[in-house]
């Protein structure tokens, strides 16, 4: 039988991403056993947060270093994604959608697309509800 394909990019923060592990045919596990589920098989995430510090050039194309409340992680590939308007600036509010690359000791994206947030402040205020209520109703 052949494996499913993997799905759209999972709503996720940090520090849940911290503890997902590698799998199978480039697939990260998020171990769900607390909550009497099947581990969760991502390959890409939907992140959101605050821009800490960007690093442009490089072999990856840039960096930016975000923080989304529990936690910071890196998104590589910064200068090769459609961005919409700017957004690439210290204290931006940002969304990443993004193939996770790394977990640990933080995550690691490989950007695929960001769009600033900043404008209003109901995306940063509603962020962890939103993923805490997606991951209650995902099977």
């Amino acid at each position: 039988m052949a494996e499913a394909a993997p799905g759209p990019p999972v709503k996720m923060l940090a520090a849940q991403l911290r503890g997902a592990v590698r799998g199978a045919g480039g697939m990260w596990e998020l171990s769900r056993a607390e909550a009497g589920r099947a581990p969760l098989r991502l390959r890409a995430v939907w992140m959101q947060g605050t821009v800490m510090e960007v690093e442009l050039g490089g072999s990856h194309g840039g960096s930016a270093r975000l923080q989304d409340g529990s936690g910071p992680f890196t998104v590589l590939g910064v200068e090769a994604v459609p961005k919409g308007r700017p957004c690439l600036n210290a204290g931006n509010y940002v969304m990443v959608m993004g193939v996770v690359r790394s977990c640990s000791p933080e995550p690691v994206l490989r950007a695929i697309k960001m769009t600033d947030l900043s404008e209003n402040p109901v995306h940063k205020n509603m962020w962890s509800l939103e993923v805490e209520d997606l991951h209650r109703v995902i099977p």
